[in-house]
C-alpha cells in the first residue's frame, strides 16, 4: 500500500512528450548532485536503466550546481548529496529550495536516521533516498517522485506531527535569500566577512548587511549563535529561538 503524501505539496514536473513510432512517452532531465565520482557514475548507470529517454547529468559541488541551473538547462529532478565539501547540515538543501523552488529535490544520503529524514522532508524536500537500498527501490523510489508523489524509506511515520518549535525554526531558515544562506554556509566554514566577499564577488559592506539579516532573521544575536543554531539541526538538538 502507498503512504499517503504529507507535509508538503506536490511539485509539478516539466514533462516533455516525446514520441517512438506510435508510442507517445515521457523524457525526464536529472542532475546528481555528489562529490564522489564513482558514486554518481554507480548512481548514473543504475538509473539509465529504469526509464526509456531519460538523461542525466552530474555536478560535483553545489557551485557546479549552481552554474549548471544557472545556465540555463531544464532539469525535472535532483538528486543531492547531503555531505559535500563547503555544506554543512541541511545548508545545501536550503539553498537549493530558496535558489530554485519550482525544481523537487530528493535527498541520496548514507545518513538514514528518521530526524535526518523528517527534516529534510520538512525542509520541503520531495524525497529522501538511503544509499544502501537496492538498485531496484532506488529506480522505484526515483520513479515514484517524478510521478509527483513524495518517497521516503517505510521506516519513517510522516503522520507524526511535527513539533512546532522545529516548524519555526524551520520557517525562519526558508526565509532566508540563496545570497544569505550561501553566506550562512560560509560562516560555517569560519571565513571572515573578507573572505566571504572574495568568494562571492561582492563588497565587504554586502557581506555585513547579509550577515545583519540573518541574525535578525533567525532570532540570534551573533554569527556563532546563526552557525550554531544550523549546526544542531544536524546533530538533532533544535535551538531555542528565545536564546
Amino acid at each position: 500500500m502507498r503512504r499517503p503524501l504529507l507535509l508538503v505539496p506536490a511539485i509539478t514536473i516539466r514533462r516533455q512528450p516525446v514520441w517512438l513510432g506510435n508510442k507517445q512517452m515521457t523524457q525526464h532531465r536529472i542532475l546528481i548532485v555528489d562529490d564522489h565520482p564513482l558514486f554518481r557514475d554507480a548512481l548514473k548507470q543504475a538509473l539509465l536503466g529504469a526509464e526509456a529517454g531519460l538523461t542525466i547529468e552530474e555536478a560535483g559541488s553545489l557551485d557546479e550546481l549552481s552554474s549548471h541551473l544557472e545556465a540555463g538547462a531544464e532539469v525535472d529532478l535532483v538528486l543531492l548529496d547531503l555531505s559535500m565539501p563547503g555544506v554543512h547540515g541541511f545548508s545545501g538543501l536550503l539553498f537549493l529550495r530558496a535558489q530554485h523552488p519550482e525544481i523537487p529535490v530528493v535527498v541520496v544520503s548514507a545518513t538514514e536516521d528518521e530526524v535526518t529524514i523528517r527534516r529534510c522532508i520538512d525542509l520541503r524536500a520531495s524525497g529522501f533516498i538511503p544509499k544502501s537500498l537496492p538498485v531496484s527501490q532506488i529506480r522505484d523510489a526515483v520513479k515514484r517522485v517524478l510521478e509527483g508523489e513524495l518517497w521516503v524509506p517505510p521506516h519513517v511515520d510522516l503522520r507524526k506531527p511535527a513539533v512546532p518549535e522545529n516548524m519555526e525554526i524551520i520557517a525562519r531558515l526558508s526565509t532566508l535569500t540563496p545570497q544569505q544562506v550561501r553566506v550562512l554556509m560560509m560562516l560555517g566554514e569560519g571565513l571572515l566577512n573578507k573572505q566571504i566577499a572574495y568568494k562571492l564577488t561582492v563588497s565587504e559592506a554586502t557581506v555585513k548587511a547579509h550577515v545583519s539579516a540573518i541574525l535578525q532573521k533567525l532570532g540570534v544575536d551573533s554569527r556563532t549563535q546563526a552557525v550554531i543554531a544550523v549546526n544542531k539541526m544536524e546533530a538533532g538538538d533544535w535551538p531555542k529561538l528565545d536564546q
